[in-house]
């Protein structure tokens, strides 16, 4: 017999597919846990998510997510039946990913619904938020509580969790040292990639010239953390910016690794990217350069942060390559950065 919505069991946490979201996600994790504190809660997400979250409070197991095709679909559903899950909380809000928990006929799916065939596929379907008529940018953190909200579980603080997980930090550490930072050397931690796409990209020589201004003002030097694929852009700033900058890229940093490093930073800057809300997460300032994003998707807990724009007629476009100039991120001064930096670490 399902049991009743307000004592489950066992509940199954479908995170979104990015880094920054599924960190936007870790408040609705906490209000799952605090209002069902007996019960499993089980997260299923891409793979580095798991030593990412690795030590998350709300989080009792790890599944891999759904893959792609049918097959794949049906041996994921037998998967989510074997465990016998009372909620499925289903953050993304594509039709796939709601499949597989209906299929395995868990009894209470809860998410948003665009269309008629994810709304059929659930039985707690949220209209997304619309102001009159047309689709309202929110922060994500409000967008998902407003899922568990509806799973009549109270808010418990909009506050993003990160662990820093110990082995990760030594190996950060050891990392450094081997290329003389001292273990009290200020730092900035620069991200200069975007997952998104090249739209979200800030110039290699503004990084640079950001780099250098934050050395000569603020006595900080950058440590550039590319992700897979972005060595050489980093290389290009790192050589734009003079020594002592460097490079963290033999091999790319884990996210858990970046996750310590960035706990070890006193500034981060970065595109409008999965590090950003990291650093919130760690309490580390941080500096974002937005240019294609609506900021109203992530506008939450900016005490520690410096979110830089360009007002720019096509902005916010949300394409992933500038069909024009540029020109969201190309009007964006390095000049703001140090300005930016100078108010948070005052």
């Amino acid at each position: 017999m399902p049991r009743e919505r307000s004592a489950p069991h066992r509940i199954l946490v479908r995170l979104p597919n990015w880094v920054g979201d599924a960190l936007m996600a870790t408040p609705a994790l906490r209000a799952l846990r605090r209002a069902h504190p007996q019960a499993e809660i089980s997260v299923t997400a891409g793979a580095p998510f798991a030593s990412l979250f690795a030590g998350l409070g709300s989080v009792d197991r790890w599944l891999p997510k759904e893959g792609r095709g049918a097959r794949a679909l049906w041996r994921h559903s037998r998967v989510l039946a074997a465990h016998e899950f009372d909620w499925a909380v289903l953050l993304p809000d594509s039709v796939h990913v709601a499949l597989a928990p209906w299929l395995a006929r868990v009894p209470v799916r809860a998410g948003y619904a665009r269309d008629a065939l994810r709304r059929a596929l659930l039985t707690i379907a949220l209209a997304p938020p619309r102001l009159d008529g047309a689709q309202l940018p929110i922060s994500m953190v409000e967008r998902y509580l407003r899922v568990t909200r509806a799973l009549g579980c109270a808010d418990a603080g909009p506050e993003l969790d990160l662990p820093v997980d110990a082995g990760a930090a030594e190996r950060i550490a050891k990392r450094l040292a081997r290329v003389g930072v001292g273990d009290t050397e200020p730092l900035v931690v620069v991200t200069p990639g975007a997952s998104f796409g090249a739209s979200k990209l800030w110039p290699p020589e503004h990084f640079a010239a950001a780099c250098t201004g934050l050395r000569e003002t603020r006595g900080l030097r950058a440590v550039l953390a590319p992700g897979p694929g972005e060595e050489a852009v980093a290389h290009a700033i790192a050589a734009r910016a003079g020594a002592p900058a460097l490079v963290l890229d033999a091999p790319v940093t884990t996210l858990a690794e970046l996750a310590a490093l960035i706990a070890r930073a006193k500034l981060v800057l970065t595109n409008d990217t999965g590090p950003r809300h990291m650093a919130v997460a760690l309490g580390t300032p941080v500096i974002s350069l937005l240019g294609p994003t609506d900021p109203r998707h992530t506008a939450h807990l900016l005490e520690r942060q410096r979110v830089l724009r360009e007002p720019v007629e096509c902005s916010p476009c949300h394409l992933k390559v500038c069909p024009i100039d540029h020109r969201c991120m190309q009007r964006l001064s390095p000049a703001r950065v140090l300005e930016a930096a100078a108010e948070l670490l005052a």
